[in-house]
């Protein structure tokens, strides 16, 4: 199966948009743990498979293959792999992904009678202001890059 990138049809795009190509990436099996285990630092080969659980090195390589062509991931002087430029780029642009899951998580918890089971950590108000608060200041709508038209 080739490496999800922009322009090339991807699993639910026959246009490989680039959101279909980087979710294709990332919902490929054991990327977003690979990423995880990135997270704090550069990791050599077998650090990063132990960290993974010791998942076996052919899908190891694979996945890091996939990564590295696509400049997510790179090897740093002693051959360590970790996250590029753009990779710590993703990290940020997941973390709105982390707060929802958390208030989604909380949610499940302290289920509500509103519409849905919604718990009371669900709504949207109360989300906005506990980020707010996490980040120290009113939420701000996500920066687009210059170009970037699609939506």
């Amino acid at each position: 199966m080739p490496t999800p990138t922009p322009g090339r049809p991807v699993r639910g795009s026959a246009t490989g948009r680039p959101i279909m190509a980087a979710l294709d990436l990332l919902g490929r099996r054991w990327v977003l743990r690979i990423l995880w285990e990135l997270r704090d630092g550069p990791l050599g080969f077998r650090a990063l498979q132990k960290a993974c659980d010791g998942m076996s090195s052919s899908v190891l390589a694979g996945r890091l293959a996939d990564l590295t062509s696509t400049g997510i991931v790179i090897t740093d002087e002693s051959g360590d792999y970790a996250l590029s430029e753009a990779g710590q780029d993703l990290r940020q642009a997941m973390r709105p992904l982390l707060d929802w899951s958390q208030d989604w998580a909380a949610s499940l918890e302290n289920p509500s009678s509103e519409p849905g089971g919604r718990g009371a950590a669900w709504t949207g108000e109360r989300a906005t202001q506990e980020r707010a608060t996490r980040e120290g200041g009113a939420s701000r709508a996500p920066r687009r890059r210059a170009g970037n038209t699609e939506r």
